[in-house]
């Protein structure tokens, strides 16, 4: 009988050299990728576990090497924000800032499937940030990159049409639909809001007045996208008619 393909809640295994997910850190001088290899602590999450508290200190350099996790920001009213997600190959943008500034969490992180991640502790951390130009260059080329990434994000939500991002969203969630049927994004219409950083009753009164134009479906806690042209028109700017 062939063995049965892994849960997607099961914890990763650690791989035999995880430096190797990080071609920039496998490529400096030895005695810092030894370091970064003995004192390198590893941590697992099952999917809904917090990454990490708004308020709490960063326990370490985040380094991950399996699963994702979402940053997001949650107002006093309780509407919630998410601003960028951290996947294999990648580090963390808040992490490293609160490490750089010794300050606290202005978010909070969730596990949205089983995660694996090598944390580099603080004080090893600011040793190789001294002593390693290598490793300084990889820290500061990763936090420019995805602070670049949350700029972007601030103009999409100050600059841009709901309507626009909500179906830039809908196409990039997508998934072929079953049977040949249409392609389908499996979310609520909360979870939407969340992603967009807009209120519920918005975005559904949104996807109502698409689903009116004949652009996609509603159902319980699934779109179906029906018009994925008109869609991808509105993401564009432009007016597509009713």
């Amino acid at each position: 009988m062939p063995t049965p393909p892994p849960s997607p809640t099961a914890l990763p295994a650690l791989p035999a050299d995880w430096l190797v997910q990080f071609p920039a850190l496998f490529a400096l001088d030895a005695p810092v990728r030894e370091r970064l290899r003995r004192d390198a602590v590893f941590a697992r999450m099952q999917a809904g576990e917090r990454a990490y508290l708004q308020g709490a200190l960063a326990r370490g350099y985040v380094l991950r090497l399996a699963g994702v996790t979402r940053v997001q920001k949650t107002a006093p009213s309780g509407r919630e924000v998410v601003l960028y997600r951290v996947g294999p190959g990648e580090t963390c943008v808040l992490t490293t800032s609160c490490l750089l500034g010794q300050a606290a969490f202005p978010a909070e992180g969730v596990a949205e499937s089983a995660v694996l991640e090598a944390v580099i502790p603080p004080a090893t951390f600011q040793a190789l940030m001294l002593d390693s130009e290598g490793f300084r260059r990889f820290v500061i080329a990763n936090y420019g990159n995805l602070l670049g990434d949350l700029i972007l994000l601030m103009d999409d939500l100050m600059f841009s049409r709901l309507d626009e991002r909500l179906a830039q969203r809908l196409l990039a969630l997508s998934e072929p639909g079953e049977g040949g049927g249409p392609p389908r994004v499996e979310r609520t219409h909360q979870q939407l809001a969340q992603e967009l950083g807009s209120a519920r009753e918005a975005v559904s009164r949104v996807l109502k007045e698409m689903e009116r134009k004949g652009w996609l479906r509603l159902g319980r806690s699934r779109i179906e996208l029906l018009d994925e042209n008109a869609l991808r028109a509105l993401g564009d700017g432009e007016r597509p008619a009713a």
